[in-house]
């Protein structure tokens, strides 16, 4: 004890100094000396409490231990079996092997690294990427890509293999919305196929041919364009019978002209009629709605499943509905209030505020907004539960929360979080960067926390007691069932 007691002094003193040298001795050449040599020390060192140079804290919002040295600039964080590490704001590692799942950010977005189990995934600026995991028959394949000049994908399974280089040769899968795409010397020609469509183009998007499973089309892009396909019928994923319906389409001088029909025969056939600039239609059994002299002209519609009528003229600046299913009143922009029985959406001065709110068997969402995302407002509840998440942004001054759970988090300055909201790897990496003061409540534990500039002044309380620390740890106050006790430079004053 005598030992132990000894080496806490002489490690009180140690930082009284070393901590008084950088602040007198800054502008001299041998602060970032001492500045090394203090964040080696503090790598041995555990459970201190030296403000922006090093602290050690519990979390607030879970279980869990964060370190932070140097301010924002370096953290360590254990949750749970979760481990991390930032070098804010240039990147940032998190692995958890429970989950089998590790993430890497050097200046996110711009290169980033996930995995899950077997699914991986580098990607530079979205543009350059390689990927693999495991696919449908379990076999791993990798995937690489240089975005929307290369194309890779190699696998044990020869069909799922494929190579392409735009605009010369190539063959892709499973990209770009398309289960299959070839090309040779694109875009002389280009071969796609989805489901059961194959379409065919010649100098595309001029020339295509189009057929599959009862169905046949072509085109001469923009001047004509025509495309029928009967009823068929097919096996979904649960193996049951689906019936597909038919449709038909042509175009003359796109889009001065275009003809649309859908669901030919049923119950639920569509209309739809365009010519540019007098007139455009769609009909359906649940809808009629007609506008002149596009694309200002006047609108009108009757939505007889709804049971609403609705007048725009000149479309969209004013507009005028009236029924059991919606109720709207618009002069863009100076105001807009648009009711259902389920949703709502109003605006005075757009942007200057905006209010929209809907509510479903599940959840009941409200939002208000203030010149775009400069101040936000959502109040999202669970119907079942009647818990209320809410959140406040009022860029870049500050961000709020509550949980459903109660647990409160307030950030001032959040220069990135209004625009990506509940984006973690943003919170991870940006936000202790210029984050000035953090406060946070744990309801369920009783733990609160507050930071000022980095942990120059940190405060936690628990139901067992109070610790408070002020100057890089120079003053420092605890509070537990033993007692109350003051500690100046390290050394007790008082108890």
């Amino acid at each position: 004890m005598a030992l132990r007691a000894h080496y806490s002094v002489i490690r009180y003193r140690y930082r009284y100094f070393l901590v008084t040298s950088l602040l007198s001795q800054t502008h001299r050449l041998v602060s970032p000396l001492l500045l090394c040599l203090f964040c080696l020390f503090s790598s041995v060192v555990h459970g201190l409490e030296a403000g922006f140079l090093d602290h050690e804290f519990p979390l607030t919002m879970t279980e869990g231990q964060r370190r932070e040295i140097l301010g924002p600039l370096f953290s360590l964080q254990e949750k749970k079996t979760d481990r991390e590490w930032t070098f804010c704001p240039l990147s940032s590692y998190r692995k958890d092997p429970v989950r089998d799942l590790t993430e890497f950010d050097l200046l996110y977005p711009i290169l980033s690294y996930a995995r899950y189990g077997h699914e991986y995934r580098w990607q530079l600026l979205q543009l350059f990427s390689i990927s693999g995991g495991d696919d449908q028959q379990r076999e791993q394949t990798t995937r690489s890509t240089v975005f929307p000049i290369f194309f890779k994908s190699k696998s044990p399974d020869p069909s799922s293999n494929y190579f392409a280089i735009l605009p010369f040769y190539g063959t892709v899968k499973n990209r770009l919305s398309r289960d299959k795409m070839f090309w040779v010397a694109f875009p002389i020609y280009l071969q796609s196929w989805k489901k059961d469509v194959i379409t065919r183009n010649f100098l595309f998007p001029i020339f295509h041919l189009r057929e599959g499973n009862n169905l046949h089309g072509w085109q001469v892009f923009p001047l004509v364009g025509s495309e029928r396909k009967g009823i068929t019928t097919g096996t979904n994923r649960f193996g049951g019978v689906e019936t597909s319906p038919d449709h038909k389409k042509s175009f003359v001088l796109w889009p001065i002209y275009v003809n649309f029909d859908q669901a030919m025969g049923t119950t639920n056939e569509v209309k739809n009629r365009l010519l540019l600039p007098i007139y455009s239609y769609v009909r359906t059994p649940q809808r009629d709605s007609t506008s002149f002299l596009l694309p200002f002209g006047p609108t009108f519609t009757n939505n007889k499943e709804k049971n609403y009528r609705e007048y725009d003229f000149p479309w969209p600046l004013i507009g005028y509905a009236r029924g059991e299913g919606k109720t709207m009143n618009r002069l863009f922009p100076l105001f807009s209030f648009a009711h259902t029985p389920t949703a709502s959406s109003d605006y005075l001065l757009w942007p200057v505020y905006k209010k929209s709110s809907y509510k479903t068997d599940l959840v009941e969402r409200e939002r208000t907004r203030g010149l775009l995302f400069l101040y936000s407002s959502v109040n999202q509840t669970n119907t079942a539960t009647a818990r209320t998440f809410k959140r406040r942004d009022l860029w870049p001054l500050y961000t709020w929360r509550k949980e459903t759970d109660g647990r409160i988090r307030l950030q001032v300055l959040a220069v990135v979080e209004p625009f990506v909201q509940e984006n973690r790897r943003v919170e991870r990496v940006y936000s202790p960067f210029y984050s000035l003061w953090r406060a946070e409540r744990n309801p369920g534990t009783g733990h609160s926390s507050e930071s000022l500039l980095w942990n120059l002044y940190r405060n936690d309380e628990t139901p067992g007691g109070r610790k408070v620390s002020i100057l890089f740890g120079l003053f420092r106050y605890e509070r537990s069932p033993e007692g109350k006790t003051w500690k100046v430079f390290g050394v007790p004053a008082g108890r």
